[in-house]
């Protein structure tokens, strides 16, 4: 997009589209060129009002039609003029005049950026009128919020990220907020703005002595389904509330947590994900405390949730004015003071550990690659396994790696089929799962134990041979047998009370019966068993012959380091990582490089 070399921290401007006015500024970032900063609009004032009368429509040539510049690389703010006294000259019982045009512009950062500075200019202009000039109708509100909602899509949320004034965002939520406090509700509820991406919903507050409380519900519509939002006024509140106090405004935003950003730095205290909707609020003054009660956009298991206020002035979260009283899988309840006219709320979503993003990813690309490559494995063998199965000993070395390879292979595809949500749901479904998932992953460990004797036998027993059907029983019965016991004692002890597998995963159970213990156990004593083995071979391969050289010297050291690189995973000394796992409030380090050493 620029032409000349990159060099940090250098800026290369570059013109916009045809029929688009600003620049786009580019920064060079690690070599390449990053775009950082974009002013193309095709708006103006003079396009707002093309389709006016000509009498209506005056002249503004001493008014900007962009809402920023670029100037040397700086960006400067230049002045709109007032748009809100040409619109309350052209239509000001509706603004319907300007909405059209908003509309049917493209969502770039320069347009993002001219729509929120109109509606800033139309919420401020509107502060200097009085009487029913200065009143919010639900069609002013109806077409506000249209012209909102065209910059809160989906598709304009990357070009948010382009706009010179990082408080756009801010802008746009205090000036929507302010515009909702003139709004008159006249019926007992009302749904005002009822667009994708903003709703506006009102009621009248009723003072009977009867209510126990006062209650607003918002349907927010999501994609899939529509997320309920419920305002509840405690009715010690609602008594303590002046008699002229009659109504409360509430304004959805699903998209908006996305947008907003906290422009002084983000507060240390809260360093997790806005859970998608935020929630302004336009209530009577005087009112003390509210209960809000969200209902989760992410309703998974492994998250928790805190109640936090968005502060105006300082342009970030606070959670000091809410507290979380309650929190279900499916919805959180927040008891928040109220101090102001207009203040917004949302709550913040964080994850467990061990459901880091990171952690799924290494795991599945990891057991795919892993997959093939025991495919692999198996049709090399078949390959050429007429040629080197020679001796007992090696006829047996070879049996053992087949195993090994087909027992992963299994417990890798039962560990697929378990992440399955629908198999989870199933109960009887995930005790199969679970049950395979036990049975294979005990028996790689059992051949690899397997593998390590007779490693053992090799190095003890020079003269002797024990005969190849007797090791080849031997090899079963501890290969599969051992498992199986194993597996099917897990399954009869704990199933009956149903505290075998899981409530969120198809695997044994931890919290309940401590069943994830029958795996550990013997695969972690395997683990420890075979690691000697690895010892006792670098011990054997060190023996040094008499007389031998430097050279013979390093020679074998390369030898043991080759043994040891090659038996650490055939005997799955990696997953010694495992008993790091196990323990609580182990770091998110180990959970990774236990992944990343097993996965693949």
């Amino acid at each position: 997009k620029c032409n000349g070399s990159c060099i940090s921290p250098s800026n290369c401007n570059q013109s916009c589209d045809s029929n688009f006015h600003g620049e786009i500024v580019f920064t060079c970032n690690q070599n390449k060129w990053q775009k950082t900063i974009e002013t193309c609009t095709s708006l103006s004032v003079d396009i707002l009002f093309q389709d006016m009368n000509p009498a209506t429509s005056l002249s503004v040539a001493s008014s900007s039609v962009f809402p920023m510049n670029i100037v040397s690389g700086t960006v400067v703010p230049v002045r709109t003029g007032n748009i809100f006294q040409r619109i309350h000259r052209s239509c000001p019982k509706d603004y319907v005049c300007i909405v059209d045009a908003v509309k049917s512009s493209e969502v770039t950062s320069g347009n993002i950026a001219f729509i929120v500075e109109l509606l800033k200019n139309i919420s401020a202009g509107l502060q200097t009128y009085k009487g029913i000039h200065g009143d919010v109708t639900h069609e002013k509100m109806k077409n506000y919020g249209k012209m909102a909602n065209h910059i809160l899509s989906k598709t304009a949320i990357s070009n948010w990220t382009f706009i010179p004034n990082k408080n756009a965002s801010s802008d746009l939520l205090e000036s929507v907020n302010s515009f909702a406090k003139r709004l008159q509700i006249h019926g007992e509820s009302e749904n005002i703005v009822d667009e994708l991406f903003i709703q506006t919903k009102g009621a009248r507050i009723s003072h009977s002595t009867s209510e126990n409380s006062f209650n607003l519900s918002m349907p927010v519509h999501n994609d899939k389904e529509d997320v309920l939002v419920m305002i509840e006024i405690p009715r010690q509140a609602l008594r303590e509330l002046p008699s002229n106090a009659s109504q409360a405004i509430g304004i959805a935003f699903p998209t908006l947590g996305a947008i907003l950003k906290e422009v002084h730095g983000p507060n240390t205290n809260l360093s997790k994900p806005i859970n998608g909707l935020i929630l302004s609020l336009v209530l009577p003054e005087g009112l003390k405390e509210i209960i809000l009660t969200f209902e989760k956009i992410n309703k998974s298991q492994s998250t928790s949730s805190q109640c936090v206020r968005w502060h105006s002035e300082k342009r970030q979260w606070d959670e000091s004015p809410c507290k979380t009283v309650w929190d279900s899988t499916g919805r959180v309840n927040c008891l928040c003071n109220y101090s102001r006219a207009a203040m917004s709320f949302s709550i913040l979503m964080s994850s467990k550990p061990v459901r880091d993003k990171v952690l799924n990813y290494i795991t599945f690309i990891g057991l795919s690659v892993s997959i093939f490559s025991l495919v692999l494995c198996l049709v090399i063998e078949a390959v050429v396994w007429s040629r080197v199965v020679i001796t007992e000993i090696s006829y047996m070395r070879h049996v053992c790696i087949v195993n090994i390879a087909v027992s992963l292979l299994t417990a890798n595809v039962w560990f697929i089929i378990g992440s399955n949500a629908n198999v989870q749901e199933d109960h009887k479904w995930c005790v199969a799962v679970t049950f395979f998932s036990h049975f294979f992953f005990l028996s790689l460990f059992f051949w690899m134990l397997f593998k390590a004797l007779l490693i053992v036998y090799g190095i003890l027993v020079v003269f002797q041979r024990m005969m190849k059907s007797r090791m080849m029983a031997i090899g079963f019965i501890v290969g599969y047998g051992c498992p199986l016991v194993i597996a099917v004692i897990t399954v009869t002890v704990t199933e009956p009370g149903e505290g075998y597998t899981r409530k969120d995963a198809c695997w044994l159970n931890w919290n309940q019966t401590k069943a994830l213990f029958a795996f550990a156990i013997p695969a972690l004593a395997i683990v420890a068993v075979n690691f000697l083995v690895v010892l006792a071979v670098a011990v054997n391969t060190q023996r040094p012959l008499i007389g031998s050289s430097k050279s013979q010297d390093m020679a074998i050291v390369i030898r043991i380091s080759k043994n040891v690189a090659i038996l650490t995973p055939l005997l799955g000394l990696t997953w010694g990582f495992g008993l790091a796992t196990l323990l609580e409030g182990t770091h998110l380090v180990f959970h990774v490089i236990f992944a990343l050493l097993n996965a693949f």
